[in-house]
């Protein structure tokens, strides 16, 4: 459950890479370098969003179906 919910913050940071990514392409110099960089630091912390989801659904660590389970 909360892998599927990981979804949502990394979604928003691939979003906000690929239009830091795009808008670097319209620069020259130094900006495009540094919006190519801050590109793929966006892309790194969706990746991270993921990993950690899937981290904490498989170990068991996810309280979202403790939460559930009590509400039954």
């Amino acid at each position: 459950m909360c892998f599927f919910f990981s979804f949502l913050p990394a979604t928003i940071w691939l979003v906000i890479g690929y239009f830091v990514l795009f808008s670097s392409t319209k620069a020259a110099g130094s900006v495009r370098t540094f919006g190519r960089g801050l590109a793929i630091w966006a892309f790194v912390i969706s990746g991270c969003f993921l990993l950690a989801g899937a981290y904490v659904t498989l170990t068991g660590l996810c309280s979202m179906g403790a939460i559930m389970n009590c509400a039954s």
